[in-house]
């Protein structure tokens, strides 16, 4: 009988602990955060969620719900459509740097880039990180600025950094 509650303890005690320390992918912080159900109904339908929950590492410069309030509605409208997943994924893609990035190492990057530093999102596009009046921003492809608002919003596969902006690709 000792035996056997040992063994039912341990197996509960280790069930729990492992419970407790479980890691959230960047996709379980963003569904977490009512910021970024906008993205997150993006994410889910340019089918990029199984890809965002991969081991990574992954920068994701994530836009908040006000950030995609910006586009226009029907713009946005017909990007969550299904006929355009291909453009979306591009624009999301866009916003993933396959590294992680920390805030620290932005700050380090600029310093030595002298206030500038390109960075390659996922769907093979360059974005520049550029320091500007005492601020971090983004600059797309096409000339558009995004500020980056908050940093280092930790995931197992890698960090958040959230912008107030969707920058766009070419």
């Amino acid at each position: 009988m000792k035996k056997l509650v040992f063994i039912f303890t341990t197996v509960v005690a280790l069930t729990f602990s492992t419970a407790a320390t479980a890691q959230k992918t960047i996709v379980d912080v963003a569904v977490g955060n009512k910021d970024f159900s906008t993205l997150v109904t993006a994410l889910k339908a340019a089918d990029l969620v199984s890809a965002l929950q991969g081991d990574g590492p992954f920068t994701v410069f994530a836009p908040t719900n006000a950030a995609f309030g910006k586009i226009d509605k029907a713009t946005l409208g017909s990007l969550l459509k299904p006929e355009n997943k291909k453009a979306l994924a591009n624009i999301l893609t866009y916003h993933v740097v396959p590294s992680k990035l920390m805030a620290s190492d932005v700050v380090a990057a600029l310093k030595k880039g002298k206030g500038k530093v390109e960075v390659k999102g996922l769907n093979g596009q360059v974005l520049t990180v550029m320091s500007k009046k005492g601020k971090i921003w983004i600059k797309d492809q096409n000339g558009n600025y995004s500020e980056i608002v908050a940093t280092d919003v930790k995931a197992d596969n890698g960090v958040i950094h959230v912008i107030d902006t969707v920058v766009m690709p070419k």
